[in-house]
C-alpha cells in the first residue's frame, strides 16, 4: 500500500501546518529541513502543494509516494504524553493506570495516526486550556472542526452534560469516533457536516480550532451557535491575523487571550445579550 506524502522544506512549519489543515492531513513527521505531511489521498495531497506552492513561492514541495506500511508507527513512535492542566492526552502506548478514580486528573487517548489533534500543538493546548478556564461542567459543548475528536472528549471527560464533534471531513470523523472508543469514559456524538449546514442547535461552549481565515468567513454561522449567554473560543489563528478575525465578530468582546508560538486562543462572549 502507498500513502501520499508531501515533503515541504523551506517555509515556516507551523504556518505550513496551519494552510494544509483545510486539506485534510492524516499525520506529520519532522523532517531535518522541513515537514512530511501524509494525506488521505494524491488529490488531497496535490491540492495542498498547489496552496503551499502559492503561499510559500520559495519553498520547496515535492510530492511523493510512501511505500512502507510502518509510516505511521515511524512518524508517531516517538510521541508522549501531553498535560495541560487536569487533562493529559496520550497515544494508546503512553496510557498509565493510575490507580485513583477519585484523581482530578483526566486522560484523553488519541490515535495520533489518525491525524492533528494529539496535544502536540499549540493550538490543541490552548483550547484544552480554556476548557478549564471556562468550567464546562454541567454545560454543553460544540467543538466545531473536531478532527481527531480530542476537544470534544476532553470537554466531557471534563464534566459536559452533552458534547458534539463536528467536521465536514468523513475520514476525521471516522477517526474521531475510534477515539472517542478508546475513551469510554467519555460520551461524546461525532457527526460529518458541514459547518454552515449543520442542524446542531446551540451550546453553551462553542470551540472553533480553525483557520484564520476560516474563521473569518464563518463567523455569522459559529455566532449563531452559541447559546444566550455561552462562550465562543476561536483557535487555530496566528498573532497577525488577530485583529482580522476580531473584526469579523464585532459584538463580541475578547475575555481571555492566550498565545504560544504566535498561535492564539480568544474566548469571546457578547457585548451585550440580545433580547
Amino acid at each position: 500500500m502507498k500513502y501520499p506524502a508531501l515533503d515541504v522544506r523551506g517555509a515556516d512549519a507551523d504556518r505550513v501546518l496551519a494552510l494544509v489543515d483545510d486539506f485534510a492531513p492524516t499525520a506529520v513527521e519532522d523532517l531535518s529541513d522541513g515537514l512530511s505531511i501524509f494525506f488521505s489521498s494524491a488529490s488531497r495531497r496535490d491540492a495542498a502543494r498547489a496552496a503551499v506552492e502559492a503561499t510559500f513561492p520559495s519553498a520547496s514541495a515535492t510530492a511523493r509516494e510512501v511505500d512502507d506500511e510502518d509510516w505511521a508507527r515511524r512518524s508517531q513512535e516517538n510521541l508522549t504524553p501531553v498535560t495541560v492542566g487536569r487533562i493529559t492526552v496520550t497515544p494508546p502506548w503512553g496510557v498509565q493506570d493510575s490507580g485513583d478514580e477519585s484523581s482530578s486528573l483526566r486522560s484523553v487517548t488519541i490515535l495520533p495516526s489518525m491525524g492533528f489533534g494529539t496535544g502536540h500543538h499549540a493550538t490543541t493546548r490552548l483550547c484544552i486550556a480554556a476548557l478549564q478556564r471556562l468550567n464546562v461542567a454541567g454545560r454543553t459543548v460544540l467543538d466545531v472542526g473536531t478532527g481527531s475528536g480530542v476537544l470534544a472528549i476532553a470537554a466531557s471527560l471534563l464534566g459536559a452534560s452533552r458534547s458534539v464533534g463536528l467536521d465536514d471531513d468523513a475520514d476525521a470523523i471516522t477517526a474521531a469516533q475510534e477515539n472517542l472508543e478508546l475513551n469510554p469514559q467519555a460520551e461524546a456524538t461525532m457527526l460529518v457536516a458541514d459547518l454552515r449546514a449543520a442542524d446542531v442547535g446551540s451550546a453553551d461552549i462553542v470551540i472553533a480550532n480553525l483557520t484564520g481565515g476560516l474563521l473569518i468567513s464563518a463567523a455569522l454561522t459559529l455566532q449563531d451557535f452559541v447559546a444566550r449567554g455561552g462562550s465562543l473560543v476561536l483557535s487555530g489563528l496566528m498573532a497577525v491575523e488577530e485583529r482580522d478575525v476580531l473584526a469579523a465578530f464585532p459584538t463580541w468582546t475578547v475575555e481571555h487571550r492566550s498565545e504560544e508560538d504566535e498561535w492564539l486562543c480568544l474566548t469571546l462572549q457578547r457585548s451585550s445579550v440580545r433580547s
